[in-house]
């Protein structure tokens, strides 16, 4: 029988042992979670809903979005901008979402699950850590014109 270890368990076991990430074992997890009011001509093609900017150096672990219908065959992408509002992957985590779903966890819809335990910085594809946050984004992907709630809930982990 063939056992294998993760990269956490390996470290442990390393002599000396070494240090793990606190991102990807006992860091500290956090939330952020809120409603928007998606008014009727913020659910066209394109329209990008900011949720929330979270550091550069947190993993996400989970992405819960849910919507009322906003009309027509409205999807919803999520995605990653930067602060500056510019688009870095705006269907990275989930990719035509139908709308009028309830809660679901879209983090791995689009995203491979290779990318378990990938910082915000790896996930945008910089090179380096340059800190600050990015923003998790919902892009309408396709035209809905009705109004709407939107609600999220966003879990991160950082030191």
């Amino acid at each position: 029988m063939g056992a294998a270890n993760s990269t956490l368990v390996t470290n442990v076991e390393a002599s000396p042992p070494t240090l793990n990430d606190v991102a990807n074992l006992h860091g500290s997890m956090r939330v952020a979670q809120g409603t928007l009011v998606v008014a009727a001509g913020d659910s066209d093609d394109n329209d990008i809903l900011h949720l929330v900017a979270i550091p550069s150096n947190a993993t996400v672990p989970h992405i819960y979005v849910g919507s009322d219908t906003l009309g027509g065959s409205c999807t919803l992408n999520v995605g990653i901008y930067t602060t500056a509002g510019v688009v870095v992957d705006e269907d990275l985590f989930a990719s035509a979402v139908a709308d009028a779903g309830a809660l679901a966890d879209v983090r791995h819809e689009a995203s491979n699950i290779n990318t378990v335990g990938k910082k915000m910085w790896e996930l945008a594809g910089a090179s380096a850590d340059a800190g600050g946050s990015y923003y998790i984004s919902v892009t309408m992907q396709a035209a809905g014109g009705t109004e709407g709630d939107l609600s999220f809930i966003i879990h991160y982990v950082v030191d």
